[in-house]
């Protein structure tokens, strides 16, 4: 199986889990931060990653994905949706954009108070 590790400003988890598993699952399954305001459907852009490392490895990314994707913010050559991408069999590295983290912070407010209460959201530019 293989691993996807999600790494933000503020924690950086990994998970096994098997191929084919999209990268938001993954992400729900080990506590990563990856928003996702249309519940997984590619209905928004707020589950932007960038993949760092396996970037071949994953699924072909779809027209409607990168239509999606267009709406995003801060898009490069290495960005996906993570509800759109689904794993091969190589071991991934995610970095969780700010935009996702922002929305992940949005759709939990309580999280979002006790790291407000640490001094450790909003991130320091």
């Amino acid at each position: 199986m293989p691993k996807v590790t999600f790494k933000s400003p503020l924690a950086e988890v990994g998970v096994d889990v098997p191929t084919g598993t999209t990268l938001l699952d993954a992400a729900e399954q080990c506590g990563a931060q990856v928003g996702h305001s249309c519940g997984g459907v590619c209905g928004c852009s707020t589950c932007h990653i960038w993949v760092r490392k396996g970037l071949d490895s994953l699924s072909e990314q779809t027209d409607a994905e990168a239509d999606r994707l267009d709406m995003g913010f801060d898009v490069r050559p290495y960005s996906r949706l993570s509800c759109q991408t689904e794993l091969g069999a190589e071991d991934i590295a995610v970095e969780i954009t700010e935009e996702s983290l922002t929305a992940f912070m949005d759709e939990n407010p309580v999280i979002r108070r006790a790291l407000e209460a640490e001094g450790k959201w909003p991130l320091k530019k």
